[in-house]
């Protein structure tokens, strides 16, 4: 039986209804993507702002959106914080992570020169990747198994709906400049703080609870990542979120900074058609992925083939057509619905199904970090490139979300309405069967 202190869904107790006390841990846990995505595009509205008043270069700039919660920090902290919290369990990590967080936040609202600037962005990327990773895997472990996608994507609303506040905030304060940006981030740090209060009366996850007790040595060894069935699941999870995160990240912290640099748009207009995006992934998430995804394996592919389709051409249409308002705004809202349905959404909760419990954090914060380190890359290059016209960015982007769609499509596991550990006793019998096999 699983102990008092652990929450979610017991292996033994796995069923298809969301309780209360869910819905509500859930909630707690997402606030990681809402402080994640909040200090992405409050970094991304305010960048032209610190660009002026503390006088970086294009190249700084690329920098600062590289070393963040974006990229690279983001990275560090996802590798190290994912394997922690499955050695340690996931509520050491969640519980004090935010505090970190906080006092990054904090540097950035009171920077008055680029170190300050610099140093902030980069504790605040370290504190969300490492919160993030263990985060999701705590609503994947305290999910009922006909309802994960619902769970899940309401983390990706949580995600979404960071960025809507960070930017009306934003929109409203634009005239203040650069003291309008330093309120906002004043705003993530007070969300900080409250949820790290009220998390402190969050306990363990009963699946990891259950996995530890029984066998925290065994097939729980990182190097068992790479090899077999877990292999393929990190390469495909990697992959598909890789290469949709490149676009995901340049849309979500460049965007502002591009319509203004490009001249199609004021910083005010720049910031509205930006929070338009996330608001229509948040009605596309609601609407379509959490009534969607727990339906059938068939719903989940077509979702998966509608969302790349219409990523893929919300890029493509910069190829064809002037980089202009209108122009703008198609590719907002292609690519937020598309989003919803093949993105975030459908890798997180896959992350959560094809890995082992003990590994469930490392592989999440592997693959998430490999994709925010090759974001940071790509960061730094982002100005320089998009400085003269939008073609170059436009075309990789195409490219990257090419990439996804069809490695999605086409080797997407049979997952939906199992267990976490039925999955696991099936993905784990082909090896065992082969071992069995007589020489």
């Amino acid at each position: 039986m699983t102990a008092p202190d652990a929450i979610g869904v017991a292996p033994e107790q796995d069923g298809t209804t969301i309780t209360k006390q869910q819905w509500k841990w859930s909630v707690l846990a997402a606030m990681a993507s809402y402080l994640d995505a909040g200090s992405i595009v409050a970094l991304g509205a305010g960048l032209a702002f610190f660009q002026s008043e503390l006088g970086l270069s294009n190249l700084g700039v690329g920098a600062l959106a590289a070393i963040g919660p974006n990229a690279i920090g983001c990275a560090i902290g996802a590798f190290i914080g994912g394997r922690l919290g499955d050695k340690l369990g996931r509520k050491r990590i969640y519980k004090w992570d935010l505090l970190v967080y906080a006092f990054g936040i904090l540097l950035i609202a009171l920077a008055v020169d680029p170190v300050m600037l610099f140093a902030g962005t980069f504790i605040v990327g370290v504190a969300v990747g490492a919160d993030v990773p263990t985060s999701l895997a705590l609503v994947g472990e305290l999910s009922p198994a006909g309802a994960r996608g619902r769970l899940m994507g309401l983390t990706q609303v949580a995600w979404s709906l960071g960025p809507v506040v960070v930017l009306l905030m934003a929109l409203v304060l634009t005239p203040l400049g650069l003291l309008g940006t330093r309120v906002v981030f004043l705003q993530l740090f007070v969300v900080a703080l409250v949820t790290w209060a009220l998390r402190r009366g969050m306990v363990e996850s009963a699946r990891w609870t259950s996995a530890a007790r029984s066998a925290r040595s065994v097939g729980s060894r990182v190097s068992e990542l790479f090899r077999g069935q877990n292999l393929r699941a990190l390469v495909w999870t990697g992959t598909i979120y890789t290469f949709w995160g490149l676009a995901a990240g340049t849309s979500g912290i460049f965007t502002p900074y591009v319509i203004r640099t490009l001249g199609a748009g004021t910083q005010a207009a720049g910031v509205a058609l930006s929070c338009a995006g996330f608001a229509i992934s948040i009605v596309a998430t609601i609407f379509l992925f959490m009534r969607l995804s727990d339906r059938s394996y068939g719903a989940r592919k077509a979702m998966w083939g509608v969302g790349a389709l219409l990523q893929i051409t919300a890029f493509a249409i910069y190829l064809v057509l002037p980089f202009t308002v209108p122009v703008v705004i198609a590719n907002i809202v292609l690519f937020g619905v598309g989003a919803a349905l093949a993105g975030e959404p459908t890798y997180k909760v896959f992350s959560q199904e094809l890995f082992p419990t003990l590994l469930r954090g490392t592989a999440q914060g592997f693959t998430f970090g490999v994709a925010r380190t090759l974001l940071g890359i790509w960061s730094f290059f982002v100005p320089v490139l998009a400085a003269v016209e939008i073609g170059p960015v436009a075309l990789l982007l195409t490219a990257f979300l090419m990439v996804s769609g069809v490695v999605g499509f086409f080797f997407m596991p049979d997952t939906v309405g199992k267990s976490l550990e039925q999955i696991e006793r099936e993905r784990a019998a082909p090896a065992t069967s082969a071992q069995s096999q007589p020489s």
